[in-house]
């Protein structure tokens, strides 16, 4: 046997500084589905659809990390375009902060517009609206704002 073969992922884990702050944004803010607590440990499983699964992993010492010191280290998430404009609104009612301007991809492995944000602990997150195409409209984060 040259190598392995890898069915499918169990769960991706993100470091989190407060488990119940980011408890609260996972579920409450990005209505990702709460499973509960593993037991006695300081970790919170997450459903992200039917087969993609999130375990916060709360972080014995509380570290603030930046995307520029991770290389741009992210998990990104797939909405449809009504959520995706409607997270926009929402992150700036809540004053969730913005990682990188919206961007618009027009080719690649993952075309579709992007929205970078942080979590509470500097972890950077993705909302990916993959249905943009060239030639649909690009607005700006602030013209997304002002649209209402």
């Amino acid at each position: 046997m040259e190598r392995l073969k890898i069915d499918d992922v169990t769960h991706w884990s993100i470091p989190v500084n407060d488990l119940e702050e980011a408890e609260k944004f996972y579920g409450d803010l990005l209505g990702l589905e709460s499973k509960g607590r593993l037991g006695k440990s300081r970790m919170s499983c997450f459903n992200a659809g039917p087969h993609h699964h999130i375990l916060l992993c709360e972080r014995k010492e509380a570290l603030q990390r930046t995307p520029q010191q991770d290389n741009r280290l992210h998990h990104a998430f797939i909405v449809s375009p009504q959520m995706w404009v409607a997270a926009v609104r929402l992150f700036h009612e809540r004053g969730v902060r913005i990682a990188e301007p919206v961007a618009y991809r027009e080719g690649g492995h993952f075309p579709g517009r992007e929205l970078y944000f942080l979590d509470p602990s500097g972890n950077m997150l993705e909302l990916t609206d993959p249905t943009w195409r060239p030639g649909m409209p690009m607005p700006t984060y602030e013209e997304i704002i002002a649209s209402n």
